[in-house]
């Protein structure tokens, strides 16, 4: 198995950081049940649960993502929660929500790219892909 360079290391935790502390920070939000997420999880008629849950798969890609053996799973989870966020604000949500001039969309593309990032960095981590990349 390849292993990452120096730099690659260094740009693939500096990716897994940035994601993690987004994920985190929008935690504080879903869990309270802050009105702006509760405005967000209305208008797609999953207020509830829809919220709960997605702050529970952002926490455990949060910390996933933290733990070096575990960073490509936290990825991918993070890739796939964020990916339903995108898909949110492209048909229903739009890209402004509530006057925030587009920061939730720009932060959840900040979390693709960087989720995305990871997963290219850390490559060779995953099983099925690994060998089929090294050189």
């Amino acid at each position: 198995m390849a292993e990452l360079s120096r730099g690659g290391r260094t740009a693939s935790w500096v990716a897994q950081l940035l994601v993690a502390a987004i994920l985190f920070q929008t935690l504080y939000f879903k869990f309270t049940g802050a009105p702006e997420s509760v405005y967000i999880f209305e208008t797609l008629g999953l207020e509830p649960w829809g919220r709960l849950g997605s702050g529970v798969a952002e926490l455990v890609a949060g910390v996933l993502l933290l733990i070096p053996s575990l960073a490509v799973v936290g990825a991918v989870l993070a890739l796939g929660a964020i990916s339903g966020a995108l898909l949110s604000h492209f048909t229903v949500l739009g890209i402004e929500v509530q006057g925030d001039g587009g920061l939730l969309f720009g932060l959840a593309l900040v979390v693709f790219f960087g989720s995305l990032a990871v997963l290219v960095l850390r490559r060779h981590e995953i099983p099925v892909l690994g060998s089929r990349f090294e050189r």
